[in-house]
């Protein structure tokens, strides 16, 4: 266990989770106009338990998305005089978020204990620390456990491969996929890796085969479930090195299934969509819809935590998809025709292709667009840069004659069971 939160009993952590919660919640409000807003006619009783909680609005990330345009640069739902020596991020949306201050602002020490990971072990961390959070996330959870992070980034192959042969790193983190890459890249360049024993993956499936190959491979693989906004909401564990199924919520999290696009809890076991809420002075984010799907496992865990436990993540409740560790949104492909006026009607297909996620993009072309096939070829050419500059993902670009009319923008056709 990584401490005695781990274990203590359900009513004493729902009783410190709703501890003084309306107190503290109306210390935040004033320095956090779009909290006030949204609240406003909300906060008539007190907020003592999940029943009364029910009673204030969810916040949708599109909501949050609007008034930060609005009201630049975090619409009002920040206290910015709490950010002083702290990062700011920018992440796919674009929805923009504050570091909260202190040692592991994010809860990633703890989902690393759960696997397996000591102090002293040499992390290489191949998240990304572009613009987003996803690689301080576990940076700052890492060191905090006392390991020694290598934050290699995300890209650069040959590179990552020499500074784990180099460091001899013992954990890897990253997205589930890139790890097989890096493996094979050694295979391939006559120096393979072995010193690499546990690792910890996000931001992606980690597909049954996966892990069952990594597992062969001699490495131990467990998963988080973590977004910008909270950083770990939920996270594996295991005994003996046997991964228990679903995952626990972190400490500190209030988390609900809700009926998706609505305010109402499912019933027991029933699949919906992720709301958490953290009230923290800084970031206070209150019955926030993350858009993803799961369900709570009823039954607690056989690790001996007794935090509620998710099934895991099952999809999103919206067409908001993450591939290779980065969301992409629908309303980021709104740019296409803004770039390329032939454009008519898209729909952009997320698929997997030799244990890789890989983007493309379907098109219709206005009827008095050109038709030749090299004029085409351009025209598919200038929609591959469009789509890597309003994503940050590489994707192919295919022309057809007509799409569905039913309404989707963003198809995931990743199947989350059969590999």
């Amino acid at each position: 266990m990584f401490d005695e939160l781990d274990t203590q009993s359900v009513k004493t952590r729902e009783t410190a989770l709703f501890a003084s919660f309306s107190d503290r919640l109306e210390q935040i409000l004033p320095h956090c106009p779009g909290w006030a807003k949204h609240l406003e006619g909300y906060l008539s009783n007190a907020i003592v338990d999940r029943k009364s909680l029910q009673a204030l609005p969810v916040l949708r990330k599109s909501v949050l998305m609007q008034s930060q345009q609005e009201h630049p640069p975090f619409g009002g739902f920040v206290n910015e005089s709490s950010l002083d020596g702290c990062r700011v991020f920018m992440s796919p949306g674009p929805v923009w978020e504050p570091q909260l201050s202190g040692s592991d602002p994010w809860q990633a020490a703890r989902s690393l204990a759960a696997a397996g990971i000591k102090r002293g072990q040499r992390v290489h961390n191949a998240f990304s620390y572009h613009l987003t959070p996803g690689g301080f996330i576990l940076d700052e959870g890492a060191r905090a456990l006392g390991c020694i992070v290598f934050p290699a980034g995300a890209g650069g192959t040959d590179s990552q491969v020499q500074s784990i042969q180099h460091l001899q790193s013992e954990v890897y983190v990253g997205t589930p996929d890139y790890l097989q890459v890096l493996l094979d890249h050694a295979v391939e360049q006559g120096t393979p890796i072995s010193s690499i024993k546990r690792a910890m993956v996000s931001g992606g499936a980690l597909f049954p085969a996966m892990r069952v190959k990594y597992e062969e491979q001699g490495i131990h693989v467990q998963q988080s479930y973590a977004t910008a906004d909270f950083g770990v909401i939920a996270y594996e564990t295991a005994t003996n090195n046997v991964v228990h199924p679903g995952m626990v919520v972190n400490e500190g999290l209030i988390v609900e299934i809700l009926v998706p696009g609505t305010d109402k809890p499912v019933n027991p076991g029933d699949v919906g969509e992720i709301v958490v809420t953290r009230l923290n002075k800084g970031y206070p984010l209150i019955r926030f819809g993350t858009g993803d799907l799961s369900a709570e496992i009823l039954e607690p865990s056989p690790c001996g935590r007794t935090q509620m436990r998710l099934a895991g993540w099952m999809g999103r409740a919206d067409q908001r998809v993450k591939v290779r560790g980065m969301f992409v949104d629908p309303v980021q492909l709104q740019v296409l025709p803004k770039e390329v006026y032939e454009v008519d009607g898209w729909r952009l297909v997320v698929y997997r292709d030799s244990d890789k996620d890989v983007m493309e993009l379907l098109v219709t072309l206005k009827s008095d667009a050109v038709s030749p096939a090299a004029e085409r070829a351009t025209i598919e050419s200038r929609l591959v840069a469009a789509l890597k500059g309003a994503t940050n993902l590489s994707g192919t670009v295919k022309i057809v004659d007509s799409l569905p009319n039913d309404g989707i923008i963003v198809e995931d056709k990743r199947d989350y069971e059969a590999n």
